[in-house]
Order: structure tokens, then C-alpha cells, then sequence
């Protein structure tokens, strides 16, 4: 029987995405490599934050299903290849996963099939990896089939923006492609935005993340010397603020996060180098600055121990919040890791509570704490690093013997802040 569309990838940006297609009454099948994944998805379990075990069940519902059997492909009218791009050691994506999908789509393409990579990558690798294989069987892109990139732009436990309202970026390898992208997604995105082409789709993916990448690096730079300068940075940027034009608020942090924001900015980058053989200056710095705020943390939770008259060696630090964004259990790259081993080597006894998080592996001893409010107070510091709305931080700040905020939304005095 034929259907729609077929998503290869049923993770944080492929399953919300299957799921939007589904409400809007289309016939969609989800193609995963994860055998134990692709069950649980069919006995109704979710496995990512914005999807309920109650939404995957209403999917099924409605027609949809998950599987491993990569000849279904062949059914579909569209494939759209979601699968994860992690970062590689030379400093680009990993595109590994990308091939194999690519690939298991070569295997099934049908004239007149509509192909989009939607996986986060350099600019040029829908033209120069992807294309070349989809066309080994003699099928030509413009012509035989379609191709197109359109960059995800899941953003977590955003319960403002979803795949339907959020506008979907489409740019194909001809104006043809890019209708016919535009085509698909119409049916169940409200707005879509055509580029000229594959590459522009992929670097306005880049931008998006270089930018919040540079803003956040730079209040993260302005922390560090303000601190030094007595200097509140939350009044001053809640201040900045107030200006209704030209300014946009970024916050300070313990570290960057998730897949995007630590990542992303690194494949623009290291395109530049290998491409064009200089430096993305920009990027490199803030990526420089970013990366050593765990360990400023650990160094200013070093230093309030020493003013209390305390060594960090052995002492009993309690993390709050140990997920990279708040109110949801994604741990991707979350800085809570760095600053635990940073803590560590500096000898501290490390405990961690998180609402979302019960079994945390952050590589070194760190003891999960079931009775919040005894654990902080008794803890010879507490640190805020990740702002869960089931925290009361002012008052889990009284309680404290010393509470360091990273997140700056206490508003006592009595607690340390970034």
C-alpha cells in the first residue's frame, strides 16, 4: 500500500515530525535501524520529551507505524532522512548515519520520489554526499526524483513552538525540488520558506545556531569580568533589555548544551577551514569560551568554599538540575558533565537531584538524592545548574549553607550568582 511519507530517523526531530504528519491526516511510516526502539514505538512508548506514551498510541491510531525493514521505503512518496549528525573528531559532523540512510533510500528510490535531508550538516553535502549516491542506480535528482534540504528546527519542551507553527526553511537541488518540498511540508507545517537552493537551506540552519552560539559566548565573556568587577550582568542585561530595538537578551550559563548550539556553529566552521583553508574566527572563540565555562564553575564554587574557610577537597557539593535545557530529560551534552569532573579532580564529594533524571552517568561518583530539601541542607554547597520549574531556587537558597546560581534567578542576596 502506498504511503505518503517515510521517516528514516525516529528521534528528537523525526518522531514529533511523523507525529505532526499524522494529525494532518497523512499516511506515514517510521524506518529506524533501532530494533528495541521501532517495538517500543509500536506497543505505544515514547522515548522523547514532547511526545506522551498517550500521542505515539493516537498516532497508531491513526495509521502509523514504526519498522526496520528498510523495503517499505520503496512504498512511500516522500522519504525525509532525519538521523543524528554528531560531531566527528576532526571537528565536522559524522555523517555516517546520513550514508546509511542515504543509501537504504538509493536501494528503494522510485521515479518521481521526493527525497529531504533534514539531518543538521556542513553546506554542500545534500549536493555532494547525498545526491551522488541516490543517483548510483542510474535515477538522476531533477530529473528522475526529487531532492531537497530543509533543516530541522525542533527546539525541546518549547511549548510555544512545534513542528506545525514553527516556519519550515526548504531549499532543492532544482526549483523544481524546492516546490515539491514545499508541497510536502505545506501539508502540515502553516508556513514555508523556499531558499535558492540546497546550500542556502543548510547554512541558514548554521546561522541560526552561530549566532545564539557568539551571543551566548559573549555574556559568558562579560560574567567572567563583571564578577571580577562587582558588576551585576542579570541587572544590567534585564536593563539592556528595555531598549525595544536592537537588542536582543542572551544569558550566562554554566556551559552550551544539546545537540545544536555546542555543535552546529563547529560544521560551519570547519567547512571554512577545509574549504576555503583559514579560520572562522568567530566561531572558534566563542567555541573557545563556551567550552571553558564548567570549569570557571567549578573554580568559582572552589573559591566560595575557600572564602567560607572550607576546602573543595572533600567537601559535599550538591548539583540541582542535571539536563541541558530545563523541564525536559535530554542530557545531550549537557555542561552538567564537564562540571562534575571538574569538580571531582578538585576533590569534592559530588551529590545530584533531578526531577527528570534519575540515573545520571556523568563518568565519575556522583550520588542521586531523593530528599531534596535535607540534601541541601546539609550540603556544604549547593549549585543551581540547571533551573527545573520544580525548583524553588530562593527557597532552596535559604535552606542552604551556600547556594551558587549559575542560572541567575535567585533574587536574595544570600545566594552566589554567575
Amino acid at each position: 500500500m502506498a504511503v505518503d511519507v517515510v521517516i528514516l530517523g525516529l528521534g528528537y526531530v523525526g518522531l514529533p515530525l511523523a507525529r505532526e504528519a499524522t494529525l494532518a491526516g497523512m499516511s506515514v511510516i517510521g524506518f529506524d535501524v533501532n530494533e528495541a526502539l521501532v517495538e517500543a514505538l509500536n506497543a505505544g512508548r515514547s522515548h522523547v520529551d514532547d511526545l506522551s506514551d498517550d500521542d505515539i498510541v493516537a498516532m497508531k491510531e491513526s495509521g502509523f507505524r514504526a519498522t526496520t525493514d528498510e523495503r517499505e521505503i520503496a512504498a512511500a512518496a516522500a522519504a525525509v532522512i532525519c538521523v543524528p549528525t554528531p560531531l566527528a573528531e576532526e571537528g565536522g559532523p559524522d555523517l555516517g548515519a546520513v550514508q546509511s540512510a542515504t543509501e537504504a533510500v538509493a536501494r528503494n528510490l522510485r521515479p518521481g520520489m521526493l527525497v529531504v535531508l533534514e539531518s543538521t550538516t556542513y553546506p554542500g553535502t545534500t549536493d555532494e554526499l547525498v545526491r551522488p549516491i541516490l543517483e548510483t542506480g542510474g535515477l538522476l535528482a531533477g530529473k528522475d526524483f526529487h531532492l531537497a534540504f530543509s533543516p530541522e528546527r525542533i527546539d525541546p519542551g518549547n511549548k510555544e513552538f512545534g513542528p506545525r507553527n514553527t516556519p519550515k526553511v526548504v531549499g532543492g537541488h532544482t526549483p523544481a525540488c524546492t516546490e515539491a518540498a514545499a508541497a510536502l511540508y505545506g501539508r502540515f507545517v502553516d508556513t514555508v520558506v523556499r531558499t535558492k537552493g540546497t546550500r542556502e537551506a543548510e547554512t541558514a540552519k548554521l546561522l541560526e545556531n552561530t549566532y545564539r552560539h557568539v551571543n551566548i559566548a559573549l555574556v559568558n565573556e562579560m560574567a567572567k569580568f563583571c564578577h571580577r568587577l562587582g558588576i551585576d550582568l542579570w541587572d544590567v542585561i534585564q536593563a539592556a533589555s528595555s531598549k525595544p530595538f536592537g537588542f536582543q537578551p542572551f544569558y550566562p550559563g554554566p556551559g552550551v548544551g544539546g545537540h545544536c548550539i555546542p555543535i552546529d556553529p563547529n560544521y560551519l566552521s570547519h567547512n571554512v577551514r577545509v574549504k576555503l583553508g583559514y579560520p572562522f574566527r568567530f566561531v572558534e572563540l566563542a567555541e573557545e569560551i563556551n567550552a571553558t565555562m564548567p570549569a570557571y564553575v567549578a573554580r568559582r564554587a572552589q573559591n566560595i568554599l575557600n572564602d567560607a574557610g572550607l576546602a573543595v577537597n572533600g567537601a559535599t557539593v550538591l548539583l540541582l538540575g542535571v539536563t541541558y535545557k530545563p523541564n525536559i530529560a535530554d542530557e545531550r551534552e549537557s555542561p552538567a558533565v564537564p562540571l562534575a569532573r571538574d569538580l571531582t579532580a578538585l576533590g569534592a564529594k559530588l551529590a545530584y537531584h533531578d526531577p527528570h533524571v534519575r540515573d545520571w552517568r556523568p563518568g565519575v561518583e556522583a550520588l542521586p538524592v531523593d530528599d531534596l530539601e535535607s540534601a541541601v541542607a546539609s550540603a556544604d554547597l549547593v549549585i543551581l545548574v540547571q533551573n527545573h520549574r520544580a525548583y524553588d531556587a530562593d527557597q532552596l537558597a535559604a535552606k542552604a549553607k551556600r547556594f551558587f546560581d549559575t542560572r541567575g534567578v535567585t533574587r536574595t542576596d544570600e545566594a552566589f550568582r554567575l
